[in-house]
């Protein structure tokens, strides 16, 4: 008897950045979007930074509002370096181009921290319409 698995893993909604132009492209509709942007810079030998990997797959299904996206830095050389990375693994909060937040390490308690204390303080300055209206 063959029996399948049918529980449905949930896509993904990290964005893999393979190339320079993919790295524009998407800090450049997050800019004009006026989304924040969560990134992991990673390296394929880096122990600690490959598993974080699943951590970060789950905060970006918890967080929908902000742009998740995971580049290998061995891979897209330019950006990580355009973006002062030189340890693995590194993640960055921006928004609007802008570094807001960088941590460097395994740390899954401070990671986790950092995007909902930004989140939390992003979502409070936003104003509904309604409201600036009266």
């Amino acid at each position: 008897m063959n029996r399948q698995n049918n529980s449905k893993k949930p896509k993904s909604r990290v964005v893999k950045i393979d190339s320079e132009q993919s790295w524009d492209f998407f800090i450049t509709q997050a800019n004009k979007q006026g989304c924040p942007v969560m990134v992991h810079f990673t390296a394929a030998w880096c122990v600690p930074s490959v598993a974080m990997s699943p951590l970060f797959e789950e905060l970006a299904l918890s967080y929908q509002d902000v742009l998740f996206l995971s580049l290998d830095v061995d891979d897209v050389k330019g950006a990580a370096s355009k973006m002062g990375i030189t340890a693995m693994p590194t993640f960055l909060l921006m928004k609007q181009g802008t570094e807001i937040n960088k941590l460097v390490g395994a740390n899954p308690n401070e990671i986790k921290k950092m995007i909902d204390g930004f989140v939390h303080q992003f979502r409070s300055f936003k104003i509904p319409i309604e409201t600036q209206l009266e």
